[in-house]
């Protein structure tokens, strides 16, 4: 069974931790990794781009000339896609660019993802984070002492309360640090970080749900 190292929030390790082989120790599946991202990227899309066809520019109601006799080619319209301020052939319409998976594959690509970063070293689990208050100053420095200071960190509490509530206050105006609930965690957000934080709360929670 894999384990890792458990800090405070000053730095200083005060134990270890066993972590589950079933949600933090297997072999990544790097295609179903890849096809949940391109899900979530897909599922972001708002779909709302719109082009105007020739059916609803405005103008274009008269035929420019007659159809036999001038030298031109036939026209039916000023506003046929040819034209200047013509319409948009085949340009796009609201549509819903969503992609659904299956649960299974889901979970296969989350695990992925947590092993990897078990195995790539960029895995830090904390065994506590508590403020008195939202203070920005004191995240940062709990990231410095963690080796986490520059690097985009994900970190990951347990559930939403109060005090959680003041650490999500405390990283939300820092670059590249963002903080989620275990229920909120998602495949694209910690491959995307350098760095993957986790309370021993959230670590427990994980195991819970996924293994």
């Amino acid at each position: 069974m894999a384990k890792a190292n458990v800090y405070n929030m000053a730095g200083q390790q005060v134990g270890e931790i066993e972590l589950s082989e079933a949600v933090f120790g297997i072999e990544p599946n790097q295609a179903v990794v890849h096809e949940v991202v391109k899900n979530h990227l897909a599922n972001c899309r708002q779909g709302t781009q719109s082009a105007l066809t020739r059916a609803e520019v405005s103008g274009g109601g008269k035929k420019p000339w007659k159809q036999k006799g001038t030298g031109h080619a036939r026209q039916g319209s000023t506003r046929a896609p040819q034209w200047t301020h013509g319409g948009v052939a085949l340009g796009p319409k609201p549509r819903s660019y969503r992609i659904t998976m299956n649960k299974k594959a889901k979970r296969l690509a989350l695990k992925s993802a947590f092993s990897s970063k078990v195995a790539a070293e960029e895995f830090i689990v904390v065994d506590s984070l508590a403020f008195d208050a939202p203070k920005t100053k004191k995240m940062v420095e709990v990231l410095a002492a963690l080796n986490a200071a520059g690097k985009k960190a994900l970190i990951v509490v347990d559930a939403k309360s109060d005090a959680n509530d003041i650490v999500i206050s405390s990283a939300r105006n820092i670059e590249g640090v963002k903080t989620l609930y275990v229920n909120t965690l998602n495949v694209y957000d910690i491959i995307k970080h350098d760095v993957l934080i986790m309370t021993k709360d959230a670590v427990n929670k994980t195991e819970e749900v996924y293994a």
